[in-house]
């Protein structure tokens, strides 16, 4: 089974083709672009791009996999946009995913991790994954030292992701290079086994967190005294 997967939860615009089967996940194609401020022109023509590396058609996909964030309101709404619009013109069911997950869960190594992403505002985007890589808190967003706390009092001995290396000094736990940012084949595993068992398509509600930054003004000010 053909499957697109697409997550823009994080400076990282991702999007990959990876095929499921009985036996496991297997990347077929991939595009990933960091660039925190064009998630809206790099997306679509990346799926064109994989789509094109695969010698696959959109007819050709069996389902669509999609990043749920936490993230940015602005970048995290276009992957969603896309996965929904084109699982509804194709037919085909889409999933979601957190898309911390597809940090912490390959992160894991036996004792607990803290998974975090860059929300901004001097905050973090957070969750704390066991040993096997379930997630056991979050997913969360706080102050880098809120989150450090908390995942020091779970047992976490490390973190990963881009917000881990962007706050290493205030976490004060070991970090690791890699994944950094969302991994699409992980996205895909996290999504396999509903994809094999043909789930009903999932509504795509997108992990905010806390509000957007822009917001309608209230009222109209007076422009004459």
């Amino acid at each position: 089974m053909l499957v697109l997967v697409v997550d823009s939860s994080t400076p990282a615009v991702t999007a990959a083709l990876v095929e499921v089967s009985a036996d496991g996940v297997v990347s077929r194609a991939l595009r990933c672009t960091v660039d925190a401020r064009a998630h809206g022109e790099l997306l679509a023509p990346q799926v064109d791009a994989v789509l094109a590396d695969a010698d696959a058609r959109p007819r050709d996909l069996t389902a669509i996999v999609a990043g749920l964030g936490p993230g940015p309101f602005t970048g995290l709404r276009v992957g969603l946009v896309t996965a929904a619009t084109m699982g509804q013109v194709l037919g085909i069911p889409t999933y979601g995913v957190c898309s911390l997950d597809a940090i912490g869960y390959p992160a894991a190594s036996g004792a607990p991790v803290l998974a975090a992403s860059d929300a901004r505002r001097k905050e973090l985007y957070w969750a704390v994954y066991d040993g096997a890589g379930q997630r056991i808190v979050g997913p969360e967003v706080s102050a880098p030292a809120v989150a450090a706390a908390r995942a020091r009092e779970l047992g976490a001995t490390i973190a990963v992701g881009d917000g881990a290396h962007r706050y290493a000094e205030v976490l004060d736990l070991p970090v690791r290079v890699e994944p950094r940012y969302p991994d699409a084949t992980v996205l895909a595993l996290l999504a396999a086994e509903r994809i094999r068992a043909g789930a009903a398509s999932e509504r795509l509600t997108p992990l905010y967190l806390r509000r957007p930054d822009a917001v309608a003004a209230t009222g109209r000010k007076p422009v004459l005294p």
